[in-house]
């Protein structure tokens, strides 16, 4: 396995322990976020993947963890909204009850 097919490897993996933890309810730390995206930029500048085939494999693997698309959650436009190499992983929102008096 060469340097670039582990650093590709590890990005999924990466993937894959954000995904677990946005199905558990858990927020994603924001260095574990940042660092997968700088690793998301450098398999572009080696000329691994492209920007797009990323994007792509992402989208596949939040579909696969979670049954439903990034479509679904963030609208069609998401790569408008959250540009290569953002990860658009997110926990979902608690929900909020009104408290206190009227």
């Amino acid at each position: 396995m060469t340097d670039a097919s582990r650093l590709d490897a590890e990005v999924a993996k990466r993937w894959q322990d954000m995904l677990a933890a946005v199905a558990a309810g858990d927020d994603i730390p924001p260095g574990l976020r940042w660092r997968t995206e700088g690793m998301m930029e450098t398999l572009v500048l080696l000329g691994v993947r492209s920007a797009d085939e990323l994007q792509q494999a992402m989208a596949d693997a939040y579909r696969q963890s979670l049954d439903r698309s990034l479509e679904d959650d963030l609208g069609a436009d998401w790569p408008c909204c959250h540009p290569f190499p953002e990860i658009p992983f997110f926990m979902r929102r608690a929900p909020v009850h009104r408290g206190g008096h009227d």
